[in-house]
C-alpha cells in the first residue's frame, strides 16, 4: 500500500516538474525582446525583495542606451572577460562547461560556471541567482530561445543595459555615470575594461578599487585589447587629453576607421588579426571574433 503510494507521489512530482519545465519553451515570448526594452528584470526584483526584507529604503539605477550610444571598448572587454566565444557559439560555449565541472569535481562541490552572456542574459531576464539543476534546465531552454529569436548584437545590447554593475546599479549607462562620470559612449578602454572584470562579483568588487583583484585583471584585459588591434595606446593618449583640456570630446564609438593593424579597428568592422595568447584564462585565449552588423 505505502509503496504504491510513495510511487504514484513521486511520479505525480516528476509530471508537474516536466510540465514546470516546458512551460518554459513558449513562456514569456522573448521575441518581443526584438524591438522592446525589458522594464524590470526578474533578477532586479530579486534585488528590490531582498533590500525590503532588510528593511533597506533602496531604489533601482538604470537608464537604458542603445548598442550605438555605447563605447565599443564596452563592448570588446565584456565578452574577452565573460565570453570570448560569444560572437561564435549558438548559445553555449560547452568547452567552458566541460571545464568548469572539471573543477567542480576536483574540488567536490556544485557550483555554475562555464556560463554565456546569452546564459547570464536569460537568468537575469527571467530567473531567480538559484543554483539547482532545475533552474539551470530553464536556463538552457530560454537561453536557447533567445539565440533563436534575437541577434547577437541586440543579446549584447540587451544585457549591458541590465547587467548588475554595483549596489542599485543596472546597466552600463548607470555605472558610466556612477564610477566615472560620463557617459557609456565615452568610456575608455582601460574604464571598459575595469568595468568589465567586476562583473562575475559587482557587490564585491568595485571599477575603481585598488585591490590586486581588479588591477591586475583590468591590466591583462587591457593588454589583450592591445595585442588584438582593438586599441592603440597613444590614440587613447590623445583622447585622454582632448578631454582633460577641455577640448571637444572626440567620439570613439563611431571610430571605425582607426587601426592598429591590418583589418583590425576600434570600431565595429570584422576583426580578422590572428589570435593572441591571453593571460587571464584559458578561454581568453581563443580569438573575439566580431561580426560586421554589430549596432544595427
Amino acid at each position: 500500500m505505502w509503496i504504491k503510494w510513495i510511487r504514484n507521489a513521486t511520479i505525480l512530482l516528476a509530471a508537474a516538474l516536466l510540465i514546470n519545465i516546458a512551460f518554459y519553451m513558449v513562456y514569456p515570448d522573448v521575441s518581443g525582446l526584438k524591438k522592446d526594452r525589458p522594464t524590470k528584470t526578474a533578477f532586479m526584483e530579486y534585488r528590490e525583495r531582498q533590500w525590503e526584507k532588510s528593511g533597506l529604503n533602496k531604489h533601482l539605477r538604470q537608464e537604458w542606451v542603445p548598442l550605438s550610444a555605447i563605447s565599443p571598448y564596452v563592448v570588446k572587454a565584456v565578452t574577452i572577460a565573460e565570453d570570448d566565444k560569444f560572437w561564435s557559439h549558438e548559445g553555449f560555449d560547452f568547452e567552458a562547461i566541460q571545464k568548469a565541472m572539471e573543477k567542480d569535481l576536483k574540488k567536490r562541490r556544485l557550483r555554475a560556471g562555464g556560463s554565456t552572456i546569452s546564459q547570464q542574459l536569460a537568468k537575469n531576464l527571467y530567473l531567480t541567482p538559484a543554483k539547482n539543476p532545475v533552474r539551470k534546465v530553464k536556463e538552457a531552454i530560454l537561453t536557447w530561445r533567445l539565440e533563436r529569436n534575437l541577434t547577437k548584437s541586440r543579446i549584447i545590447e540587451i544585457y549591458l543595459n541590465v547587467a548588475e554593475w554595483g549596489d542599485g546599479i543596472f546597466g552600463i549607462e548607470a555605472a558610466a555615470r556612477h564610477y566615472f562620470g560620463k557617459g557609456a559612449g565615452s568610456l575608455s578602454a582601460r574604464e571598459a575594461a575595469a568595468l568589465a572584470v567586476v562583473l562575475p562579483s559587482p557587490l564585491r568588487y568595485n571599477p575603481l578599487g585598488k585591490g590586486r583583484y581588479v588591477e591586475s585583471r583590468t591590466e591583462a584585459i587591457y593588454r589583450i585589447m592591445i595585442r588584438r588591434g582593438m586599441v592603440i595606446p597613444e590614440y587613447e593618449q590623445m583622447l585622454t587629453e582632448a578631454s582633460g583640456n577641455g577640448s571637444p570630446p572626440i567620439q570613439a564609438a563611431g571610430d571605425a576607421a582607426i587601426s592598429g593593424d591590418a583589418g583590425t579597428s576600434v570600431g565595429w568592422e570584422m576583426e580578422t588579426e590572428k589570435p593572441v595568447p591571453a593571460p587571464i584564462g584559458e578561454e581568453n585565449a581563443r580569438r573575439q571574433q566580431t561580426p560586421a552588423d554589430v549596432g544595427n
